[in-house]
């Protein structure tokens, strides 16, 4: 994304001001918020996910798509102006009927973010109290929430085991277990557990969904793990469950 306009990005563990313009890049799986302090004037946006790039490159290895790395970038009236060139480029083959349009436009994505790389952020992140354990554990509850709600735009989670977890932070799972222990006192199943044990309760009780298919919703392979994983923490079938809030 090209933002023409101040602005302040939060991240967990940092802030970063952007005076005038900056090329960012976000990713669903890393939590921000960007602060306008003053009107957007224009600027552009490229969205796409990670299917349009099979078998083409591993995005997740760039910088600018890790939790830690760098992801706004300010830019000079010169280095902007290159970058509207690219993304003006981006726009016309779109718009084309050329055959593997899809390539030139996948080859333009990285030269943006190659452009950016080779950039050194002029803006430097503020110092923050947070300490590692903090970070992570705030970095992991983003992920697990951004999950949720279960509904008709959204069937399914995608990740659920602690290590699926570690790997989208970029961390080994004994570092995000240690940190989530030390924050909350709890392991990292266990607040997995309980969130997807809020989860199927609401769907138990305010969706017309089967078991079969809440089970499926919320990522066990049989429904038969699904029951045994409810009876254990609420000591009631699903069904059991679902019937004794029926009026």
């Amino acid at each position: 994304m090209l933002v023409k306009g101040a602005g302040k990005v939060h991240y967990a563990d940092k802030v970063i001001n952007v005076k005038k313009q900056a090329l960012s890049f976000s990713n669903p799986l890393i939590p921000y918020k960007w602060e306008h302090t003053q009107n957007i004037k224009n600027g552009f946006f490229c969205i796409f996910n990670q299917h349009f790039f099979h078998q083409f490159g591993e995005l997740v290895q760039y910088d600018v798509f890790q939790p830690h790395g760098n992801h706004i970038f300010e830019l000079s009236q010169e280095q902007t102006g290159k970058v509207t060139g690219i993304y003006l480029k981006i726009f016309e083959e779109i718009a084309s009927d050329y055959v593997h349009k899809y390539d030139v436009l996948r080859n333009l994505v990285f030269e943006l973010i190659h452009f950016a790389m080779k950039i050194k952020p002029a803006s430097i992140p503020h110092k923050s109290s947070v300490n590692a354990s903090q970070r992570i554990s705030t970095l992991f509850m983003e992920l697990l929430e951004r999950q949720f709600p279960i509904d008709e735009d959204h069937l399914q989670i995608n990740i659920r085991s602690a290590s699926e977890f570690a790997n989208q932070l970029n961390i080994h799972v004994n570092h995000l277990n240690k940190a989530i222990k030390e924050t909350t006192q709890k392991t990292t199943t266990q607040i997995i557990a309980e969130r997807i044990l809020q989860e199927s309760k609401i769907l138990l009780l305010h969706s017309s969904w089967n078991v079969s298919q809440i089970s499926y919703a919320l990522g066990f392979t049989e429904q038969t793990h699904f029951n045994n994983f409810f009876k254990k923490h609420m000591q009631l079938s699903p069904l059991q469950f679902r019937n004794s809030h029926t009026p």
